[in-house]
């Protein structure tokens, strides 16, 4: 089972980082025009309900909330137009970055898999067949709430990158298979996460994800 994940995916969430990929059209005319793809490794899933861990090698963990997609075939250099064929369910996940050690990477010129795919960094809730969401994957609202309170939305349409697009594009390196997992890129609204916070990850009106912070 792979993990994968995309970068700089909302316009309003790269901005609050400090990113240049503002909107759609802009990221298209320019050399990162292309997805940006990391993986996670197979030891980062955290599913269940079990409480998620502060690692001790950061002092900020932030929350990142993103529509998770469930590979359902086998597949490798899929068109577009056929991408859709190989996923069958959703859910709201959690990205968990570690963002101090980002920085230090980022400065460095590192890659980013020590603060984005270490033990239990990728929360994963319950998922729901699309053919029961009653809606285009694009057209997807999820949120999540922290101790009661809403502190993260999104709304799928609003992704630079389709998730029919992410699929075919990861097809061309990967080969693509059953299980495999495609988190589709956190909107705007990230932020720390504290011990004893209690978070609940909701897709439309349907509560997918729940679990507390140790």
């Amino acid at each position: 089972m792979k993990i994968f994940a995309v970068g700089m995916n909302y316009a309003e969430h790269n901005k609050e980082l400090g990113e240049t990929l503002y909107n759609r059209e802009d990221a298209r005319a320019t050399a990162s025009a292309d997805p940006v793809i990391f993986t996670k490794a197979d030891s980062a899933l955290l599913s269940g309900g079990k409480p998620f861990f502060i690692p001790d090698f950061t002092e900020r963990c932030d929350y990142e909330t993103e529509l998770v997609v469930r590979i359902c075939r086998l597949g490798r250099s899929i068109s577009p137009r056929f991408a859709h064929r190989y996923y069958d369910a959703v859910t709201v996940g959690i990205d968990f970055t570690a963002r101090d050690l980002q920085q230090r990477l980022r400065a460095q010129g590192h890659p980013w898999e020590l603060c984005k795919g270490f033990d239990g960094s990728a929360v994963v809730g319950r998922f729901l067949p699309l053919a029961d969401v009653g809606r285009e994957v694009q057209d997807l609202h999820f949120h999540l709430d922290i101790n009661g309170q809403t502190v993260q939305t999104g709304h799928t349409a609003d992704m630079l990158h389709t998730v029919d697009e992410l699929v075919s594009y990861i097809s061309r390196f990967f080969t693509l298979k059953t299980g495999d997992l495609l988190y589709t890129g956190t909107p705007v609204g990230v932020g720390p996460v504290h011990i004893d916070d209690h978070l609940e990850g909701w897709l439309e009106d349907e509560k997918v994800l729940e679990f507390n912070v140790k």
